[in-house]
């Protein structure tokens, strides 16, 4: 039986590298794409209404997931198209649905994770919070925009709602602790040790995460987040806790800010 070659330590970092990159670069482009469409289409008077910001936010979310998880995969298996199935690998290959976190279905113990784990959260997003207070330009109050700037009523709030605390969790964690995450893990695994690729992993999926939300105080809130959510689908090997305490912060953020109107 031919010896696994260790690989080279380089090369497990730019493709690291590579799968951060085309996780922002798909994101940024779902988001101009969809967005000059939609301009093109509407208008821009219409494209800044609640409705279609919160259109455009869903499909923007929608089509991020299917660049970043579909495109990989279409292109490795054109690079191999010459080559005959290859015999099957005799590593266990994990099915689509566990790379991606969403092997069987959510169980107790995910439900009863998740409020554990927006605990964990808070207390772990006051502690960045409070170090990074330091800075004289971090705003802590600083709001976030999120495309919905007046009191939602009626559909408006409805739509938003459907958005920023079903839709958006449910993208977010598919892409940053399902899939990215996975790779990451994976691709570490090769060289470093079990515990070396969980702690990377967890930081790097974090770091971007908080990243592309583009605002200091959000950022650094949001990689709190991460850091829990990273560890919740470590534990239980899925993303569906992850999913509840997103849903959980999300729909208490938007009760704050689109039903009781607090800024």
């Amino acid at each position: 039986m031919p010896k696994k070659s260790n690989p080279v330590w380089w090369r497990i970092v730019l493709t690291v590298i590579g799968l951060l990159v085309w996780v922002g670069v798909s994101i940024i482009a779902s988001q101009l794409i969809i967005g000059y469409l939609m301009i093109w289409i509407l208008g821009s008077d219409n494209f800044s209404q609640p409705v279609s910001m919160a259109v455009y936010s869903a499909l923007s979310y929608l089509f991020a997931m299917v660049l970043i998880i579909a495109i990989p995969p279409i292109l490795k298996s054109k690079q191999k198209n010459n080559k005959e199935k290859q015999a099957l690998k005799n590593d266990k290959k994990e099915s689509f649905r566990e790379s991606l976190g969403l092997r069987d279905w959510p169980t107790w113990t995910d439900v009863g994770l998740a409020p554990a784990g927006f605990i964990a959260y808070l207390l772990l997003a006051w502690l960045f919070t409070t170090l990074f207070t330091i800075f004289p330009w971090f705003n802590v109050a600083e709001a976030q925009d999120v495309g919905f700037n007046y009191y939602l009523t009626g559909i408006d709030r409805f739509i938003a709602f459907t958005v920023l605390v079903v839709v958006a969790p449910i993208a977010e964690e598919i892409i940053f602790r399902g899939w990215l995450y996975d790779k990451l893990r994976g691709k570490l695994l090769e060289k470093y040790s079990n515990i070396v690729s969980i702690i990377v992993s967890c930081f790097l999926t974090s770091l971007l995460f908080g990243i592309i939300h583009l605002q200091w105080n959000v950022g650094v809130n949001v990689f709190a987040m991460s850091l829990v959510l990273c560890v919740m689908r470590e534990i239980t090997g899925t993303i569906y806790a992850g999913i509840l305490l997103h849903m959980i912060k999300n729909g208490l953020a938007f009760y704050l800010l689109y039903v009781l109107g607090i800024r």
